[in-house]
């Protein structure tokens, strides 16, 4: 089973993406945890993508590919931005970040995942579900 979508980097797409992992959601009959899971971590990757990737840029694309195989989905989000190094992300549970309101998305992705990677300089990111 594969769902692709092609979305212009406007936030009001990412109802586009949450109609397809509703979708997708109904067809594999997920629990609600790894419903919420798929769908808060693809929604803040896809977020990232749109407003950092693409600067929001309506004529550049986020690319989404959900693939579920081997009871294990895998969702492929891609911009064309210049990429960024996952690595120096701050932790946003250090006492100096616990007030900050954003720079949550990254670590919310990582915990909610099974397995995420970082491809293409950080242009794509992969989370992957075991389900």
């Amino acid at each position: 089973m594969k769902k692709d979508l092609s979305i212009p980097s406007d936030i009001g797409n990412l109802r586009l993406v949450e109609k397809a992992i509703d979708e997708l959601s109904m067809e594999l009959g997920l629990s609600d945890e790894v419903y919420g899971n798929i769908m808060v971590a693809t929604m803040e990757a896809t977020n990232n993508a749109i407003i950092h990737g693409n600067n929001s840029d309506p004529d550049k694309n986020v690319k989404i590919e959900i693939l579920f195989l081997n009871r294990e989905l895998v969702v492929h989000i891609e911009d064309q931005g210049t990429g960024f190094d996952h690595s120096i992300v701050p932790d946003p549970t250090a006492p100096e970040n616990i007030e900050k309101i954003d720079g949550r998305g990254i670590f919310l992705m990582e915990q909610l995942s099974d397995e995420i990677m970082y491809l293409e300089d950080g242009r794509i990111v992969e989370l992957k579900f075991r389900v």
